[in-house]
């Protein structure tokens, strides 16, 4: 389920997000330790999937489920949207947080448009700049690309050409370069392309984590945007998804990635 590899990919990348690579070895380290958890990234996109599992509306389901979790690391503007004065009102955003919560979108539709449709009207709730909005329509057209046997290469092409490397600085640049230029930036359109060449530099859903931990960035997200495409393109993540969601995750949210219990 591309669900799962982009919630493992939130918990993975959280011990490292815009901490310096300086003493770690990427091809070594620990994918999973005492210093990972779930964050932001998880809480929404179990909204978004709880919101499409029980025919929701996304605005109600975010605002619900994301109260339950005052702590889990919303970015300022996101925190004043669920628990501000406007609470809910969408605030023209064009930060990643659209594209972290839509995998289960592009895993759940079969229909490509209802795939485009439905993750422009999560994004719009609260990220409604053209790049928020865009943002998340790329990130699950790539899931859906993938889990429809899209190869990486073509997959890449894509996000290339919704992303083109003359327009957006990141776009194109190996990982290589990344290491040498990336700056911190938590909007979409830095964030999605180099998710994106991590997950095109990778053989696994293993590889494409590691790629994550060669730079400084925004790991969580990135692990959450692309985790997802990275678990349908190549087959699985090759982990033990359940005793990790077992021990990261509590119970509510356990529970609505089983879609056993509708809460």
């Amino acid at each position: 389920m591309a669900v799962i590899g982009a919630i493992l990919g939130d918990i993975s990348g959280s011990q490292y997000e815009f901490e310096s690579v300086e003493g770690r070895d990427p091809d070594t380290c620990e994918l999973f330790t005492e210093k990972c958890m779930f964050t932001d990234d998880t809480v929404m996109t179990l909204a978004v999937k709880s919101a499409v599992d029980n025919h929701r509306d996304y605005r109600e389901e975010m605002l619900r489920i994301g109260k339950m979790y005052p702590y889990c690391g919303y970015g300022g503007m996101f925190f004043n949207w669920l628990f501000g004065n406007k609470a809910g009102e969408a605030y023209g955003s064009y930060g990643n947080g659209s594209a972290m919560r839509v995998s289960y979108i592009g895993e759940y539709y079969e229909d490509l448009d209802q795939v485009k449709t439905e993750a422009a009207r999560s994004a719009e709730v609260s990220h409604n700049h053209p790049e928020g909005i865009k943002g998340a329509v790329v990130v699950a057209t790539c899931v859906w690309m993938a889990r429809h046997g899209k190869a990486k290469q073509e997959i890449y092409d894509y996000v290339l050409s919704e992303y083109p490397p003359e327009t957006y600085k990141y776009s194109g640049k190996t990982i290589a370069e990344l290491c040498r230029t990336y700056q911190e930036d938590v909007s979409c359109m830095t964030s999605i392309p180099a998710a994106a060449r991590c997950f095109y530099e990778s053989d696994s859903y293993i590889g494409f984590l590691r790629n994550i931990y060669r730079f400084s960035n925004d790991s969580d997200t990135l692990g959450a945007m692309f985790g997802g495409v990275a678990e349908e393109c190549f087959g699985g993540t090759g982990l033990k998804n359940e005793k990790l969601l077992e021990f990261y995750l509590d119970e509510r949210l356990s529970d609505i990635v089983r879609a056993e219990l509708k809460i």
